[in-house]
Order: C-alpha cells, then structure tokens, then sequence
C-alpha cells in the first residue's frame, strides 16, 4: 500500500505541478518505503516513464502537446539520463543523498523567492 501511495502522489504532483514525479517518490521510496538511494532513483525513473505516459495520453487528446519541443527536450534529456546514470554509478551513496537534499532545499528557496 505505501508503494501504491507513493506512486498516487508522485502521478499527482506530476500532472498538477508539471515536475518530475521523482523530486516526490525519490525522497518517499527511501524514507516511507526503505528503498535504497540507487534502487529509489532507478525505480522512480521508470515509474515516471509510465506516469509520463499516462500524461501525455491526456494531454495529447486535448490537442496540448507540441511533439517538436518535446523532441527538442527529450532527446537531449534522453542522452543526459545515460550520462547521468553512469556517472550515479561511481558516486557514494551518502553524496548522492546530500546532494539530493541540497538540490529540493535550493528549489524550495528559489520557488519561495520568486
């Protein structure tokens, strides 16, 4: 049941906020679910690969989807998850969960600011 939660809220947060589900069920998949670091960032990817598609579904039928921008982003983003993904692999876990940290608390700061 948490894992189901975890995935209502990330979909939510989704859609409503327009943010990567992961900034949500990243953190909840580790400390609700006691999913390592890694394993949290792998599962969460693909769990928003579906949830991204359930979106786009909706959107797309709504006529809100520019397939040339989404190309324009995906594509590069496509490349920078290999990348990112590689580079995950030779970082200790303690840094990656600081810098996960450091990262929400600097948007949460820069949102408030704006």
């Amino acid at each position: 049941m948490r894992l189901v939660a975890i995935g209502l809220a990330a979909g939510v947060f989704s859609a409503f906020f327009g943010v990567g589900g992961g900034i949500l069920a990243v953190p909840l998949l580790i400390l609700v679910a006691a999913v390592p670091e890694r394993a949290a960032a792998a599962t969460s990817l693909l769990a928003i690969a579906i949830t991204a598609s359930a979106g786009v579904v909706v959107f797309g039928l709504r006529g809100e989807v520019d397939v040339g921008y989404a190309l324009l982003v995906g594509l590069p983003a496509a490349v920078g998850a290999l990348a990112g993904t590689a580079w995950q692999q030779r970082i200790r876990t303690s840094t990656l969960t600081y810098g996960f940290a450091a990262l929400l608390t600097a948007i949460g700061v820069w949102m408030l600011g704006s």
